[in-house]
Protein backbone atom coordinates (compact mmCIF):
# COMPACT_ATOMS: atom_id res chain seq x y z
CA UNK A 1 0.00 0.00 0.00
CA UNK A 2 2.82 2.39 0.95
CA UNK A 3 4.57 1.68 -2.36
CA UNK A 4 1.37 2.41 -4.28
CA UNK A 5 0.91 5.72 -2.43
CA UNK A 6 4.55 6.61 -3.15
CA UNK A 7 4.05 5.91 -6.86
CA UNK A 8 0.94 8.09 -6.92
CA UNK A 9 2.80 10.94 -5.18
CA UNK A 10 5.68 10.62 -7.65
CA UNK A 11 3.25 10.76 -10.57
CA UNK A 12 1.56 13.85 -9.12
CA UNK A 13 4.93 15.61 -8.66
CA UNK A 14 5.88 14.75 -12.25
CA UNK A 15 2.67 16.27 -13.57
CA UNK A 16 2.98 19.40 -11.43
CA UNK A 17 6.55 19.87 -12.74
CA UNK A 18 5.02 20.11 -16.24
CA UNK A 19 2.64 22.74 -14.90
CA UNK A 20 5.50 24.80 -13.41
CA UNK A 21 7.27 24.83 -16.79
CA UNK A 22 4.04 25.72 -18.63
CA UNK A 23 3.33 28.61 -16.25
CA UNK A 24 6.93 29.92 -16.51
CA UNK A 25 6.59 30.06 -20.30
CA UNK A 26 3.08 31.59 -20.33
CA UNK A 27 2.98 33.92 -17.34
CA UNK A 28 1.68 36.77 -19.51
CA UNK A 29 -1.24 34.68 -20.87
CA UNK A 30 -4.75 34.08 -19.55
CA UNK A 31 -4.12 30.97 -17.44
CA UNK A 32 -7.49 29.58 -16.36
CA UNK A 33 -7.83 26.67 -13.95
CA UNK A 34 -9.24 24.55 -16.78
CA UNK A 35 -6.35 25.31 -19.13
CA UNK A 36 -3.63 24.60 -16.55
CA UNK A 37 -5.38 21.45 -15.26
CA UNK A 38 -5.39 20.14 -18.83
CA UNK A 39 -1.57 20.38 -18.94
CA UNK A 40 -1.41 18.11 -15.87
CA UNK A 41 -4.10 15.75 -17.24
CA UNK A 42 -6.27 16.27 -14.16
CA UNK A 43 -9.86 17.41 -13.85
CA UNK A 44 -10.01 21.04 -12.65
CA UNK A 45 -11.41 19.94 -9.27
CA UNK A 46 -8.73 17.29 -8.73
CA UNK A 47 -5.95 19.57 -9.99
CA UNK A 48 -7.00 22.37 -7.62
CA UNK A 49 -6.65 20.02 -4.66
CA UNK A 50 -3.34 18.45 -5.77
CA UNK A 51 -1.70 21.77 -6.68
CA UNK A 52 -2.52 23.29 -3.29
CA UNK A 53 -1.27 20.18 -1.46
CA UNK A 54 2.12 20.34 -3.26
CA UNK A 55 2.67 24.12 -3.34
CA UNK A 56 0.70 25.29 -0.30
CA UNK A 57 -1.12 27.81 -2.54
CA UNK A 58 -4.15 27.79 -4.81
CA UNK A 59 -3.43 28.26 -8.51
CA UNK A 60 -4.77 31.84 -8.51
CA UNK A 61 -2.67 32.84 -5.48
CA UNK A 62 0.42 31.21 -7.02
CA UNK A 63 -0.10 32.94 -10.40
CA UNK A 64 -0.70 36.34 -8.79
CA UNK A 65 2.39 36.01 -6.60
CA UNK A 66 4.64 34.84 -9.45
CA UNK A 67 3.48 37.68 -11.72
CA UNK A 68 4.01 40.35 -9.07
CA UNK A 69 7.40 38.96 -8.03
CA UNK A 70 8.60 38.67 -11.62
CA UNK A 71 7.48 42.27 -12.18
CA UNK A 72 9.38 43.33 -9.03
CA UNK A 73 12.56 41.64 -10.27
CA UNK A 74 12.17 43.38 -13.65
CA UNK A 75 11.71 46.74 -11.90
CA UNK A 76 15.03 46.18 -10.12
CA UNK A 77 17.11 44.82 -13.00
CA UNK A 78 15.64 46.41 -16.16
CA UNK A 79 15.29 50.10 -15.40
CA UNK A 80 14.75 50.95 -19.08
CA UNK A 81 11.31 49.27 -19.04
CA UNK A 82 8.29 51.34 -18.05
CA UNK A 83 5.84 50.25 -15.36
CA UNK A 84 3.14 49.92 -18.04
CA UNK A 85 5.33 47.67 -20.17
CA UNK A 86 6.18 45.49 -17.18
CA UNK A 87 2.53 45.16 -16.13
CA UNK A 88 1.47 43.96 -19.61
CA UNK A 89 4.42 41.55 -19.85
CA UNK A 90 3.26 39.88 -16.65
CA UNK A 91 -0.37 39.29 -17.53
CA UNK A 92 -2.06 42.35 -15.98
CA UNK A 93 -4.83 43.91 -18.06
CA UNK A 94 -4.22 47.48 -16.90
CA UNK A 95 -1.72 49.68 -15.11
CA UNK A 96 -4.19 50.40 -12.31
CA UNK A 97 -4.90 46.70 -11.59
CA UNK A 98 -1.16 45.99 -11.55
CA UNK A 99 -0.43 48.91 -9.20
CA UNK A 100 -3.22 47.85 -6.81
CA UNK A 101 -2.02 44.23 -6.71
CA UNK A 102 1.64 45.26 -6.35
CA UNK A 103 0.94 47.71 -3.52
CA UNK A 104 -1.16 45.12 -1.68
CA UNK A 105 1.74 42.65 -1.91
CA UNK A 106 4.75 44.92 -1.16
CA UNK A 107 3.13 47.88 0.60
CA UNK A 108 4.45 50.40 -1.96
CA UNK A 109 3.65 51.24 -5.58
CA UNK A 110 5.81 49.83 -8.41
CA UNK A 111 7.36 53.28 -8.93
CA UNK A 112 8.23 53.66 -5.23
CA UNK A 113 9.62 50.11 -5.17
CA UNK A 114 11.92 50.89 -8.10
CA UNK A 115 13.11 54.16 -6.52
CA UNK A 116 13.89 52.46 -3.22
CA UNK A 117 15.79 49.67 -4.92
CA UNK A 118 17.78 52.17 -6.99
CA UNK A 119 19.22 53.37 -3.69
CA UNK A 120 19.54 50.14 -1.75
CA UNK A 121 20.01 46.45 -2.51
CA UNK A 122 17.03 44.63 -1.05
CA UNK A 123 19.16 41.60 -0.08
CA UNK A 124 20.81 43.84 2.52
CA UNK A 125 17.94 46.17 3.45
CA UNK A 126 14.48 44.62 3.07
CA UNK A 127 11.38 46.75 2.52
CA UNK A 128 9.97 47.73 5.92
CA UNK A 129 6.43 46.83 4.83
CA UNK A 130 7.51 43.32 3.81
CA UNK A 131 9.07 42.07 7.02
CA UNK A 132 9.12 44.88 9.57
CA UNK A 133 12.76 45.89 9.10
CA UNK A 134 13.56 49.55 8.47
CA UNK A 135 16.38 50.58 6.17
CA UNK A 136 19.78 51.11 7.81
CA UNK A 137 21.21 54.61 7.68
CA UNK A 138 22.98 55.66 4.51
CA UNK A 139 26.35 55.56 6.31
CA UNK A 140 25.70 52.02 7.58
CA UNK A 141 24.60 50.97 4.11
CA UNK A 142 27.77 52.31 2.44
CA UNK A 143 29.88 50.57 5.09
CA UNK A 144 28.13 47.24 4.44
CA UNK A 145 28.60 47.62 0.67
CA UNK A 146 32.28 48.51 0.98
CA UNK A 147 32.92 45.58 3.32
CA UNK A 148 31.18 43.27 0.86
CA UNK A 149 33.21 44.61 -2.09
CA UNK A 150 36.43 43.97 -0.17
CA UNK A 151 35.28 40.46 0.72
CA UNK A 152 34.49 39.79 -2.96
CA UNK A 153 37.98 40.93 -4.03
CA UNK A 154 39.51 38.39 -1.66
CA UNK A 155 37.13 35.48 -2.31
CA UNK A 156 35.79 35.72 -5.85
CA UNK A 157 37.21 35.38 -9.33
CA UNK A 158 34.70 37.02 -11.67
CA UNK A 159 34.53 36.77 -15.46
CA UNK A 160 31.97 37.26 -18.19
CA UNK A 161 31.81 34.34 -20.57
CA UNK A 162 29.56 32.11 -22.64
CA UNK A 163 28.25 29.04 -20.83
CA UNK A 164 27.60 26.07 -23.12
CA UNK A 165 24.19 24.41 -23.32
CA UNK A 166 23.58 21.92 -20.49
CA UNK A 167 21.08 19.04 -20.45
CA UNK A 168 20.00 18.27 -16.91
CA UNK A 169 18.06 15.70 -14.94
CA UNK A 170 16.25 17.45 -12.10
CA UNK A 171 14.00 17.22 -9.05
CA UNK A 172 11.93 20.25 -7.99
CA UNK A 173 12.19 21.86 -4.57
CA UNK A 174 10.03 24.57 -3.01
CA UNK A 175 11.99 26.33 -0.27
CA UNK A 176 15.68 25.84 0.64
CA UNK A 177 14.80 23.43 3.46
CA UNK A 178 13.62 20.90 0.85
CA UNK A 179 16.63 21.20 -1.47
CA UNK A 180 18.73 18.58 0.33
CA UNK A 181 15.87 16.08 0.02
CA UNK A 182 15.56 16.86 -3.71
CA UNK A 183 19.28 16.15 -4.21
CA UNK A 184 18.95 12.90 -2.23
CA UNK A 185 16.17 11.75 -4.60
CA UNK A 186 18.33 12.71 -7.60
CA UNK A 187 21.36 10.79 -6.29
CA UNK A 188 19.22 7.75 -5.45
CA UNK A 189 17.96 7.71 -9.06
CA UNK A 190 21.36 8.39 -10.66
CA UNK A 191 23.49 5.92 -8.67
CA UNK A 192 22.24 2.61 -10.14
CA UNK A 193 22.41 4.14 -13.62
CA UNK A 194 26.13 4.87 -13.22
CA UNK A 195 25.65 8.62 -13.71
CA UNK A 196 27.75 9.63 -10.71
CA UNK A 197 31.41 9.76 -11.72
CA UNK A 198 33.27 11.11 -8.72
CA UNK A 199 34.91 14.51 -9.27
CA UNK A 200 33.63 14.59 -12.85
CA UNK A 201 30.03 14.75 -11.59
CA UNK A 202 28.58 18.25 -11.82
CA UNK A 203 25.49 19.25 -9.87
CA UNK A 204 23.52 22.44 -10.58
CA UNK A 205 20.88 24.41 -8.69
CA UNK A 206 18.54 26.57 -10.79
CA UNK A 207 16.62 29.41 -9.10
CA UNK A 208 13.21 30.24 -10.63
CA UNK A 209 12.44 32.89 -8.01
CA UNK A 210 14.59 35.56 -6.40
CA UNK A 211 15.19 35.76 -2.67
CA UNK A 212 15.11 39.54 -3.17
CA UNK A 213 11.39 39.52 -3.93
CA UNK A 214 10.07 36.09 -2.84
CA UNK A 215 9.50 34.65 0.62
CA UNK A 216 12.30 32.05 1.08
CA UNK A 217 9.79 29.27 1.80
CA UNK A 218 8.15 29.95 -1.60
CA UNK A 219 11.34 30.07 -3.71
CA UNK A 220 11.22 27.32 -6.33
CA UNK A 221 14.47 25.62 -7.28
CA UNK A 222 15.63 22.58 -9.24
CA UNK A 223 18.28 20.20 -7.94
CA UNK A 224 20.03 19.09 -11.14
CA UNK A 225 22.64 16.70 -12.51
CA UNK A 226 24.45 17.52 -15.77
CA UNK A 227 23.95 14.72 -18.30
CA UNK A 228 26.63 13.68 -20.80
CA UNK A 229 24.09 11.94 -23.05
CA UNK A 230 20.30 11.58 -23.36
CA UNK A 231 18.70 9.21 -20.88
CA UNK A 232 15.16 8.10 -20.20
CA UNK A 233 13.57 9.94 -17.29
CA UNK A 234 11.35 8.19 -14.77
CA UNK A 235 9.04 9.06 -11.89
CA UNK A 236 9.71 12.39 -10.25
CA UNK A 237 12.91 12.97 -12.26
CA UNK A 238 12.44 15.53 -15.01
CA UNK A 239 14.57 16.72 -17.92
CA UNK A 240 15.39 20.39 -18.43
CA UNK A 241 17.95 22.44 -20.35
CA UNK A 242 20.00 25.53 -19.67
CA UNK A 243 20.52 27.00 -23.12
CA UNK A 244 23.82 28.53 -24.19
CA UNK A 245 24.08 31.95 -22.54
CA UNK A 246 26.37 34.87 -21.84
CA UNK A 247 26.85 34.91 -18.07
CA UNK A 248 28.63 36.70 -15.28
CA UNK A 249 30.39 33.82 -13.52
CA UNK A 250 31.71 34.18 -10.00
CA UNK A 251 34.09 31.39 -8.92
CA UNK A 252 34.08 30.82 -5.15
CA UNK A 253 35.46 28.45 -2.54
CA UNK A 254 33.17 29.19 0.40
CA UNK A 255 31.23 27.81 3.34
CA UNK A 256 27.48 27.18 3.12
CA UNK A 257 26.81 30.26 5.28
CA UNK A 258 28.49 32.49 2.66
CA UNK A 259 26.18 31.73 -0.29
CA UNK A 260 23.84 34.70 0.27
CA UNK A 261 26.79 37.07 0.68
CA UNK A 262 28.29 35.75 -2.58
CA UNK A 263 25.07 36.23 -4.57
CA UNK A 264 24.60 39.74 -3.19
CA UNK A 265 28.17 40.69 -4.02
CA UNK A 266 27.87 39.31 -7.56
CA UNK A 267 24.69 41.29 -8.26
CA UNK A 268 26.39 44.45 -6.95
CA UNK A 269 29.33 43.72 -9.30
CA UNK A 270 26.86 43.29 -12.18
CA UNK A 271 25.19 46.66 -11.50
CA UNK A 272 28.43 48.56 -10.99
CA UNK A 273 29.95 47.18 -14.21
CA UNK A 274 26.96 48.15 -16.35
CA UNK A 275 25.54 44.70 -17.12
CA UNK A 276 21.80 43.95 -17.28
CA UNK A 277 20.36 40.68 -16.06
CA UNK A 278 18.70 38.73 -18.87
CA UNK A 279 15.19 37.34 -18.43
CA UNK A 280 16.63 33.93 -17.57
CA UNK A 281 17.20 32.04 -14.34
CA UNK A 282 20.43 32.32 -12.31
CA UNK A 283 22.10 29.05 -11.33
CA UNK A 284 24.97 27.49 -9.38
CA UNK A 285 27.40 24.85 -10.68
CA UNK A 286 29.13 22.74 -8.01
CA UNK A 287 32.63 21.36 -8.62
CA UNK A 288 33.02 19.27 -5.47
CA UNK A 289 31.20 17.53 -2.64
CA UNK A 290 31.63 19.97 0.25
CA UNK A 291 31.42 17.07 2.76
CA UNK A 292 34.72 15.76 1.34
CA UNK A 293 36.50 19.14 1.59
CA UNK A 294 38.84 19.41 4.63
CA UNK A 295 37.16 22.70 5.65
CA UNK A 296 33.72 21.64 4.32
CA UNK A 297 33.89 24.31 1.62
CA UNK A 298 32.01 24.43 -1.67
CA UNK A 299 33.85 25.01 -4.92
CA UNK A 300 31.05 26.64 -6.85
CA UNK A 301 30.31 28.92 -9.81
CA UNK A 302 27.50 31.46 -9.39
CA UNK A 303 26.08 32.30 -12.83
CA UNK A 304 23.91 35.30 -13.77
CA UNK A 305 22.69 35.32 -17.40
CA UNK A 306 23.09 38.84 -18.84
CA UNK A 307 21.99 40.62 -22.00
Amino acid sequence: MATEESEIQTDYNHRINKVFSFIDENLDADLSLEKVAEVAHFSPFHFHRIFKAITGETLNVYLNRRRIEKAAATLIHQKNKSVTEISLQNGFTSNSSFTRAFKKFYGVSPTEFRQQNNLKFSKISQLESKNGQAYPSFEQYICVINDLKNWMKMNAKIEVKEIAKMDLAYVSSIGPKNLESAYAKLVKWATPLGLLKGNETKMVTIYYDSFKVTDPDRVRMSACLILDEPIKMSGEIGLTTIEKAKCIVGHFEIGLHEFEKSWTGLFIWMNENGYKKADRNPFEIYHNNFNEHPQRKCMVDFCIPVE
